[in-house]
């Protein structure tokens, strides 16, 4: 019998940590009173340079005290770059060029806006913030902008889509993979393939997903209800999701075997 329970807790901390993240956002970016307000080039300043009234950095608008790690960001070190400035966009490029240390972030996937979220958290964890920066996240009522708006909103879109692929990835572990020159290749699954810890071990199908240009191989059920079935849908026939439409079977690989190999 399938035993969801392993998978409804994954679940429900991803959303749990989606609701964490919301209130998060709104705690970070919603007014607060206290805050001072940088112009750019106030804050280009706090480099960390003698005679420097600090060393601080912006994230996303939210401008931190770094003075407390200043042997990575003072000048000459590996991210003297970040300080004094806004360079959202390097914590994700990496490009440490004056061209790459920006704050334009306007072309970046929800999955790298995730990236800085998580930068984001630790900032906030080891840094104290002392105010934010007047520009492209923050206006001069200290409010966030359209542009900071934006940014939660495909924060919020990672969130959900790392919460899907979860979900996919407990109904469909990914296989077990080898090749060699002698041997050729060999799919397989286990209980614990594709990093999935189950108790069923399942059998090698591609997976065609759209938007992809190739199928991956995953692991099957082939026995209980379709993980889909809702509890009042009529009695399933057994198969698991081997019926799944997004799913083909490889060719000369027997349909229940949990071992595909295809020799050179």
């Amino acid at each position: 019998m399938l035993r969801l329970g392993g998978r409804g807790l994954l679940l429900g901390l991803a959303v749990a940590a989606a609701a964490v993240l919301a209130a998060r956002l709104m705690g970070w970016w919603g007014p607060r009173a206290g805050f001072r307000l940088f112009i750019p080039e106030e804050l280009s300043r706090y480099r960390g340079r003698p005679g420097d009234p600090g060393l601080y950095l912006a994230l996303l608008g939210r401008v931190y005290d770094v003075s407390s790690g200043r042997r990575h960001y003072e000048p000459g070190s590996h991210y003297s770059g970040f300080a004094g400035r806004d360079a959202s966009r390097a914590f994700v490029t990496g490009d440490y060029s004056e061209a790459g240390l920006v704050d334009d972030i306007s072309d970046l996937s929800s999955s790298e806006m995730l990236t800085l979220q998580n930068w984001l958290s630790f900032y906030e964890k080891n840094y104290v913030c002392v105010g934010r920066v007047i520009g492209r996240f923050y206006g001069e009522d200290g409010l966030p902008t359209p542009a900071l708006t934006q940014v939660e909103a495909m924060i919020t879109r990672g969130v959900e889509a790392n919460k899907l692929e979860l979900q996919e990835k407990q109904t469909f572990p990914p296989c077990n993979a080898e090749w060699s020159s002698a041997r050729g290749s060999r799919l397989w699954c286990s209980q614990k393939s594709g990093g999935v810890s189950r108790d069923w071990i399942g059998v090698p199908r591609k997976l065609y997903k759209p938007g992809a240009k190739e199928p991956r191989c995953v692991c099957v059920r082939t026995t209980g209800p379709p993980s889909d079935q809702m509890p009042d849908n009529p009695p399933h026939r057994n198969r698991g999701d081997l019926d799944h439409p997004n799913l083909a079977e490889y060719t000369g690989c027997p349909p229940l075997a949990i071992t595909c190999s295809f020799p050179l």
